[in-house]
């Protein structure tokens, strides 16, 4: 299992959910952080706690469905003169129900792709270039069990484009010390997934965290974190190794 101490994460919607959870998780491992919010008072708290584990922790903003925010984000990164070598795409957002889905309105696919395909695909073409130069890097987009939801298209028509690039990409990564993998979290209670989902977000862990430390080279798999239910970190990131 790979140790991230010292290296630096870039995580996506840290400020609340699961991406506040992967973020001091990551931390606890010794890993810095840098912490992308709508606004970067969002993620004072997170930051806060990230530093009392004993690591830097950077907050980011950028408003994801303004694309022209993602580029100045980026730069801002730049800026900060560290290497990114690890990336988790956790932001996302699910537009409304529709139960009558014949009237789904154009906005939801156009804005479920901005920022659940393209905002994720950007922040990957800007670091993977620099990951393959170093010989590593580590990707993990964050994607969706939902199927058969017609009720739900343009989010899970987003998640399913993620998927294809994701994929498409991994199959050149071979040899390049750099993996890119998804996950999906499960139905979990949080702001995304409602209080109704039958899980705690606090049930993902380790699962979608397991593409950042394995070390077998293999990219465009998926990681369901009910996969990896009540393991350790240890454990779950051993089991994924032999996972197809």
């Amino acid at each position: 299992m790979l140790s991230l101490k010292g290296k630096w994460a870039l995580v996506t919607g840290a400020s609340r959910g699961i991406g506040r959870l992967v973020s001091l998780f990551l931390a606890e491992k010794g890993c810095n952080l840098i912490l992308q919010s709508r606004d970067i008072a969002n993620t004072k708290e997170v930051v806060k706690k990230a530093e009392g584990l004993g690591v830097k922790a950077v907050p980011v903003s950028a408003e994801l469905s303004e694309l022209k925010t993602v580029e100045t984000m980026l730069q801002e990164i730049d800026q900060l003169n560290v290497d990114v070598d690890i990336v988790m795409n956790n932001a996302g957002l699910q537009v409304g129900y529709r139960e009558d889905y014949y009237k789904t309105p154009v906005s939801d696919y156009t804005t479920s792709f901005f920022v659940n395909t393209i905002a994720p695909m950007m922040i990957c073409y800007h670091f993977l270039p620099k990951m393959i130069e170093r010989g590593f890097g580590r990707i993990v987009n964050t994607t969706s069990g939902i199927r058969l939801e017609p009720e739900q298209a343009g989010y899970s028509a987003s998640k399913a484009a993620l998927d294809k690039v994701t994929i498409d990409i991994g199959s050149k990564l071979d040899g390049t010390g750099v993996v890119i993998s998804l996950t999906d979290p499960g139905w979990c209670r949080t702001d995304l997934g409602g209080p109704k989902a039958p899980n705690a977000p606090e049930s993902a862990l380790p699962g979608v965290v397991v593409g950042a430390f394995i070390e077998n080279g293999k990219s465009g798999r998926l990681f369901p974190a009910g996969e990896f239910y009540n393991m350790s970190l240890e454990e779950a990131v051993a089991k994924a190794e032999n996972m197809n």
